[in-house]
């Protein structure tokens, strides 16, 4: 089996314009599938959705074809960051990496080796025994994407990854989600910073007021402005309608 995540016809609705809408999404192994929208189109909502943060009012979800009410044991392969990054501020980087891995299934030498490899992938040694609290925001961030990914998981959600990391930051990042789906991991990001996921993304899924209403090439030229063009397009069409049940 290829496919690793799949949506079909999901929708999460809090308002006439606000959720996500029979929404349909498909990310298989070794694919990295970039989300993107302004503020408030519903993707931290369909990430919520993803992660069974938040349950579907219809539709469903299934991770490597189990339904996502029966995902069990599947858990331990999913690596997920939403909005902030989770840390023990009191305790000191390597023990939250450590409880991480954990939770995620590691013991034992798998377990130390995660740690370590997890703290070089995001260039966090010097930082292993100082506590959470004292990092900068761009290393908190680092410390977040460590944990999210030190099991080494099959299928990796993020929101917003890159918020509050230096270029730097951004690079190793770039390098590890490539790297890992290259080794076969199923990756779905979401940003609104097109240029940098257009560098990774093997497919860009475009989201308005939580639906999906296109995609873009991430080789293809003038991305900002196509993003904005297809925005706008939808924006009207949906003014459209609402001016036609109105009157």
């Amino acid at each position: 089996m290829t496919e690793v995540l799949r949506v079909e016809g999901a929708t999460r609705e809090f308002s006439s314009t606000a959720g996500v809408f029979d929404l349909d999404l498909e990310v298989g192994r070794g694919e990295i599938h970039a989300l993107v929208g302004l503020n408030g189109s519903g993707k931290t909502t369909l990430m919520r959705l993803l992660l069974g943060i938040l349950r579907p009012a219809s539709g469903a979800i299934r991770i490597a074809g189990v339904p996502l009410p029966q995902v069990r044991a599947g858990w331990a392969r999913v690596g997920h960051l939403v909005e902030q990054p989770v840390a023990y501020p009191e305790l000191d980087s390597q023990t939250n990496l450590s409880i991480a891995a954990r939770l995620k299934g590691l013991a034992g030498t798998h377990l130390d080796e995660a740690v370590a490899a997890s703290a070089r992938e995001f260039e966090l040694e010097k930082y292993l025994k100082i506590p959470a609290r004292r990092l900068s925001q761009g290393n908190r961030q680092r410390l977040g994407l460590a944990a999210a990914l030190a099991h080494d998981p099959a299928l990796v959600v993020l929101d917003e990854p890159t918020n509050a990391l230096d270029p730097a930051g951004v690079i190793l990042l770039r390098n590890s989600l490539r790297r890992r789906a290259d080794a076969g991991a199923a990756i779905l990001v979401s940003s609104h910073h097109l240029d940098e996921v257009a560098r990774i993304a093997d497919r860009i899924w475009l989201l308005n007021h939580g639906r999906i209403i296109g995609a873009l090439d991430p080789k293809g030229p003038d991305l900002e402005r196509r993003f904005f063009d297809a925005v706008h397009a939808d924006d009207l069409h949906a003014d459209g309608l609402r001016d036609e049940v109105g009157s």
